[in-house]
């Protein structure tokens, strides 16, 4: 009979789910490219001048072009009928799931529509929009039940995770080689170990699932990691939204004022950058800051950042075991590799074939082949790019809409919560700086050769 129960969760429960319906976003845009016989690109919102054309930057009138609303349709229909259907497979009426979707979709196109003004656009994430729009609506009008069956937040974010599996190259480790690995993989392990000492032993903060997954979300890649540890350790949806909301306003902080201190204290751009790619958490707020100090700045931030995005599935991994055999084992209880099972995020699994699918099998059979200027991984991406963002834009969304500002102050703990994340990434910084200096400084090693980022 367990036997049985098992097999079934493959289509029953939202872990596989998320995995399958990932695969199926990722298996179209594949054919849809290699083909090049269809297309299957999602919407996107350029950016936008609530005036006339301004810099070759269309007007808000100017992004509802035929072509526009064809695709927002495509996006809608693709991402409603999936989840629809995976609403539908967990046992749960989809008659309440669908007119949900479809007013959490028009929310949804409000927030990319406002992040993508120029100004805002320029200094603040569709993620930070999403959670605030969200917000906005839960502590003042309050959430309707009638939209409550949509808001599915990890269903959407463990798709998202899935599809992003596909963008994370094994390749980058080798053109960074051991810069790279003493960047990401050193660093970062060191920094989740000091901050969960820090959390659970000197804040004696009690909230253990919070701790790992704020100190994932630092160290790592900001949400997607929060996500991913917060399935591990059985975070709930408070501590993923408290977590979240912190690393999204510092992310937002360190992005602007980060490049900046690096240009006065006159660091080169490419230990400017990978200092970048180390510390701050959305690989866009990386792009961007990286942007800002030069072209090899943002090259060799995008890089570190890859390379350290490969780490969400291993951290996953040894935190779903952590937590299994030390943090909530029975003292009566042995812990044996089925609970540890049931315990491991499946999409993790997902997450890391599609990485593997791209790096080991799609990359080198189509390794010269030529799609509009790039190579078929690269115009693959372009495509699961945006499915991937509007399914975190409806978990962002979700997260507000789910979110109480009062449930999320009593969290803080006194403060506890916000201090954890303060040291823990003055110390991330300056662990990181270390790491840069020691290896592209030219103290030590030799500083690696620009053609690495061609």
């Amino acid at each position: 009979m367990s036997n049985n129960n098992n097999i079934s969760n493959l289509w029953k429960k939202e872990d596989w789910l998320a995995v399958w319906i990932g695969f199926i976003v990722i298996a179209i845009g594949c054919i849809a490219v290699l083909t090049q016989s269809f297309d299957f690109s999602a919407a996107k919102f350029s950016t936008w001048h609530w005036w006339e054309n301004v810099d070759e930057k269309k007007s808000l009138i100017d992004q509802f072009n035929g072509a526009f609303w064809i695709k927002l349709l495509r996006t809608f229909l693709v991402l409603g009928i999936l989840f629809a259907i995976g609403i539908k497979l967990q046992g749960e009426k989809i008659g309440k799931f669908i007119p949900a979707f479809i007013v959490l979709f028009i929310i949804c196109i409000v927030v990319r529509l406002v992040s993508a003004e120029f100004t805002l656009n320029r200094y603040l994430e569709w993620a930070f929009w999403a959670l605030l729009i969200g917000l906005l609506i839960s502590n003042t009008i309050g959430t309707p039940e009638w939209l409550k069956p949509a808001i599915r937040t990890e269903f959407y974010i463990k798709t998202g995770l899935v599809i992003m599996g596909f963008s994370v190259l094994f390749s980058n480790i080798a053109k960074f080689g051991l810069y790279g690995l003493g960047i990401a993989w050193i660093v970062t392990p060191i920094v989740i170990i000091f901050m969960w000492w820090l959390g659970t032993k000197v804040l004696k903060i009690d909230n253990k699932p919070l701790v790992i997954t704020l100190a994932s979300a630092t160290s790592v890649c900001g949400t997607s990691a929060a996500i991913a540890t917060g399935a591990a350790s059985k975070a709930k949806k408070e501590d993923l939204s408290l977590a979240i909301s912190i690393s999204i306003i510092f992310t937002i902080l360190m992005m602007v004022f980060e490049p900046m201190i690096i240009r006065a204290c006159g660091m080169s751009q490419l230990m400017g950058g990978a200092l970048i790619g180390g510390t701050v958490d959305s690989t866009g707020a990386v792009v961007l800051a990286g942007n800002a100090l030069g072209e090899e700045a943002e090259q060799a931030a995008v890089l570190v950042k890859s390379i350290q995005n490969i780490l969400i599935g291993f951290i996953a991994f040894f935190v779903a075991i952590f937590f299994a055999t030390k943090v909530d084992k029975d003292p009566n209880q042995k812990v044996g590799a089925g609970e540890i099972w049931n315990r491991f995020p499946k999409f993790i699994i997902g997450f890391f074939v599609a990485s593997l699918v791209a790096s080991f099998i799609i990359q080198p059979l189509t390794k010269g082949m030529d799609f509009n200027g790039a190579s078929a991984v690269k115009a693959i991406n372009g495509v699961l790019d945006q499915y991937k963002n509007w399914a975190f834009v409806l978990a962002f969304t979700s997260i507000g809409l789910d979110t109480n500002f009062k449930s999320l102050f009593k969290r803080m703990q006194g403060g506890k919560v916000l201090w954890l994340y303060i040291i823990g990434q003055v110390f991330n910084i300056a662990l990181t700086l270390f790491a840069v200096w020691f290896l592209l400084s030219g103290k030590i090693f030799d500083i690696p050769s620009l053609d690495m980022f061609k």
